[in-house]
C-alpha cells in the first residue's frame, strides 16, 4: 500500500503513513511546521551562533526520517543564498513511491516552481550514494534501521522527525538518543516536533542539554536538545 495524501491547513501536502496511519507532518501545515521547527529553531539557530558565522563553512545534518521531502527540499531553498554548504543525510526506511511524491505541492507553495525539477531529482537519486544536487547541496538517502546508524562526531544538526511516539514509541527512548549524541559533534543541535516528557526525560539521561521551545500551530511546545 502506498502513502496517501491530504491536504493540511496551510494548503500544503502531507502523506498518511499506510501502516502507522501517522502522519508525516502537521495537518495544521506542513510547511509551516518545517519552517517552525526545523529551519528557524533548528537550522538557522545553529548557523546564527557567533563563534561560527565566520568559519562555518558547510554544515552536515542527518535527517531521521526523509519521507516526504519536505524538510530537504526546504532546506535547499533557505540556504541557497548563504555561505554555506549543506551535506545532507536523510534516513528512511520505506522510500515514497515517486508517483506520489509528484502529487505534493511543495514547489509551488515555497514559490519555488522553477526548482520543481530539484525536488523530483531529490527523490529519484539512488540509494546509498552521495549526489551533487546543486553546487551548494549534496544528499545521500540511506534505508537503514537508525538503530544500525554509526557515526561519530559526524553531524552538526540532527532533524529528528520519526512517527510520534503512538506510532513508533521505539524511536523515542535512550538508546536511539544515544545513537544521536554520538553522532553530533561537540555544539551540535538535535530538533523535533516532539516535546513528550519520557523523550524530554531520555534526552538529558544521554546527556543532552534540553530547551523546551513554542511551538507551530497547535502545538504548545517543541524540543532542542544540543550537546555541549
Amino acid at each position: 500500500m502506498k502513502p496517501t495524501i491530504e491536504i493540511t491547513k496551510d494548503g500544503s501536502s502531507t502523506l498518511v503513513h499506510p501502516k502507522y496511519q501517522a502522519h508525516y507532518h502537521s495537518i495544521y501545515g506542513a510547511i509551516e511546521e518545517s519552517n517552525h521547527v526545523y529551519i528557524n529553531a533548528g537550522l538557522l539557530y545553529f548557523l546564527s551562533s557567533e563563534k561560527r558565522q565566520d568559519i562555518l563553512q558547510s554544515c552536515s545534518i542527518l535527517e531521521l526520517g526523509f519521507g516526504s521531502g519536505l524538510n530537504a527540499f526546504n532546506t535547499l531553498l533557505k540556504t541557497e543564498a548563504l555561505p554555506v554548504n549543506i551535506n545532507y543525510l536523510g534516513i528512511e526506511t520505506d522510500p515514497v513511491p515517486i508517483d506520489v511524491i509528484k502529487k505534493l505541492n511543495y514547489p509551488e507553495l515555497l514559490q519555488a516552481n522553477e526548482k520543481q525539477e530539484l525536488f523530483d531529482n531529490m527523490h529519484t537519486v539512488s540509494w546509498e550514494d552521495v549526489h551533487q544536487i546543486t553546487s551548494s547541496f549534496s544528499l545521500e538517502k540511506r534505508q537503514l534501521d537508525i538503530f544500525k546508524l554509526e557515526a561519530d562526531n559526524q553531524f552538526d544538526l540532527v532533524y529528528f522527525d520519526a512517527f510520534g511516539p503512538g506510532a513508533q514509541p521505539e524511536l523515542w527512548t535512550e538508546p536511539i538518543f544515544k545513537i544521536m549524541y554520538r553522532a553530533l559533534k561537540k555544539g551540535g543541535v538535535l530538533i523535533t516536533y516532539c516535546s513528550q516528557g519520557a523523550a524530554r526525560r531520555a534526552m538529558i539521561s544521554v546527556g543532552f542539554t534540553v530547551s523546551r521551545l513554542p511551538g507551530p500551530p497547535n502545538k504548545r511546545h517543541i524540543l532542542r536538545a544540543v550537546k555541549e
